[in-house]
């Protein structure tokens, strides 16, 4: 029979573990922040398939006055005009580590350009370097997102 200490004991041993699982994947909603301004924009879903990761917008964080439902009329091809809301951002990206991925793009539905991608999860993956480039790594932006625990409305 367990005593009271050894049950506490267990039951902390399993949260932490859960947390320590959760901290070493990019996978789940991720609050975006402006790097220029630094503002909220919206979240970001991200999901694992085939071992590889990919993103969508869930929700947008606008002002009273910008329009609620934009469309990315600067991007081309398939996403042309699209709703930003369920865009799919972010795909390809492949891990290297226990706390990496890289090999991905990531677009910019402002600009509607898209950019080589490679995330890194910090502060015991309650963060998320995300640096988009051309060509060279050295050449782009870093946001740095932050973990959602829950979508709020």
């Amino acid at each position: 029979m367990m005593n009271f200490f050894t049950k506490v004991v267990l039951v902390l041993s399993f949260v932490a573990s859960l947390a320590f699982a959760n901290s070493t994947t990019a996978v789940g909603t991720w609050k975006t922040i402006d790097d220029e301004t630094g503002n909220v924009k919206s979240l970001v879903e991200i999901t694992e398939a085939d071992g590889q990761l990919t993103g969508k917008v869930v929700k947008l964080f606008r002002k009273p006055d910008e329009d609620q439902d934009p469309k990315c009329d600067k991007c081309s091809g398939d996403k042309k005009d699209k709703p930003i809301m369920g865009l799919q951002i972010l795909w390809g990206l492949k891990k290297d580590s226990d706390t990496k991925w890289s090999g991905g793009e990531i677009m910019d539905p402002k600009k509607g350009k898209t950019y080589s991608c490679k995330m890194e999860l910090i502060e015991d993956g309650k963060k998320l370097k995300v640096r988009g480039f051309l060509g060279f790594s050295l050449l782009g932006r870093t946001q740095t997102w932050e973990r959602q625990e829950e979508i709020a409305n």
